[in-house]
């Protein structure tokens, strides 16, 4: 079961609503004020484009967000050893990574995470920490241990920002894609195995499919695991209250700036390619799937305190110019 947030409960501080945008086309400019003007009679290409629509809602209805088949499929691991395998896999993450333990920041950061997770189809409890580092991402280990760089914080304008990037991290783990794929890598390494055995020209046939459809297969099934992600995080952050276009602006923003701050914000483009088309589907399912609202989370006062606490923890923990090494040169006269 998962419970809906007010605004007024989702954070302490205060709360800045703007009004809905989910009725703007993406090509129009922004505006305090939109309208959703319907059209008179559809299209054929309109009507095929809502039957498809239609058809994704029946799995991704957002009225049954906690009870929908999100995550199921061929799986080796039980939620269990899924949330032993994180543990796992949490540990070795922690011997080199610097977490940063201020309450505040930590305790901030938790509870925004932990109210996208009371909206989220994930079936297992979340662990949630802040990692030292000037890196502009995030990540979730199977089992919902979940991990945010302090760069991630500092390069986000607003909460709702974050949310949506947090969102998705949380939507990987809903969907078990960490195991799923596993499940999947380990048939068609068992099956490759199985073929050397076989000799022939059907054997030849089957270890040209496994060599073009195995690699290929995991390929799309990782593209279809972003966007899948990017569907179920969007639909988490909206029925926690947020702005779900702030994931889109987020992206954009950090797409114009990567030749400027390359690296500080590689690592984000690394591990989550947002490819402009991409992008336009995320826009084209905020537009079409998710109902329209009168308003949004945007900030609160309490993410912008923290950002500030934490540019302020950072700034203390860089090097100062009085005490980085200097080097002398010793000339021959001396």
């Amino acid at each position: 079961m998962f419970v809906t947030p007010t605004p007024a409960v989702l954070l302490a501080g205060s709360l800045l609503l703007v009004p809905s945008a989910l009725a703007q086309d993406a090509s129009e400019p922004t505006t305090g004020q939109h309208s959703c003007v319907q059209p008179a009679a559809a299209s054929p290409g309109a009507q095929k484009g809502k039957e498809k629509s239609s058809k994704k809602l029946s799995k991704y209805d957002i009225d049954r967000i906690g009870h929908r088949s999100v995550g199921q499929g061929a799986n080796e691991y039980s939620l269990e050893e899924e949330r032993e395998l994180g543990r796992e896999l949490s540990a070795e993450v922690e011997m080199t990574a610097k977490l940063i333990t201020d309450p505040v920041i930590t305790g901030y950061v938790d509870r925004l995470g932990q109210t996208i997770v009371r909206n989220s189809d994930a079936q297992v409890p979340f662990t949630i920490k802040v990692v030292d580092s000037d890196q502009v991402d995030t990540f979730a280990l199977p089992g919902g241990y979940l991990y945010v760089h302090s760069g991630m914080i500092l390069a986000a304008d607003n909460e709702a920002e974050l949310a949506a990037l947090m969102a998705h991290e949380i939507a990987h783990v809903a969907a078990r894609h960490a195991t799923r794929a596993e499940t999947r890598m380990k048939f068609f390494m068992a099956l490759s195995i199985a073929l050397m055995y076989f000799g022939g020209p059907a054997a030849g046939a089957m270890r040209m499919a496994v060599g073009v459809a195995g690699p290929a297969t995991f390929l799309k099934f990782g593209r279809d695991a972003e966007r899948e992600a990017d569907l179920l995080g969007l639909e988490y952050v909206y029925v926690a209250g947020y702005d779900p276009q702030a994931f889109v602006e987020f992206f954009e923003r950090l797409h114009i700036n990567k030749k400027h701050r390359h690296n500080f914000i590689a690592s984000a483009f690394a591990t989550h390619p947002m490819a402009e088309d991409r992008m336009r589907q995320a826009q084209e399912e905020i537009s079409t799937l998710l109902p329209a609202k009168t308003a949004y989370i945007v900030d609160t006062s309490a993410f912008q305190e923290v950002k500030s606490r934490l540019a302020e923890l950072m700034h203390e923990h860089a090097p100062s110019e009085g005490r980085r090494p200097i080097l002398h040169r010793r000339t021959r006269g001396e």
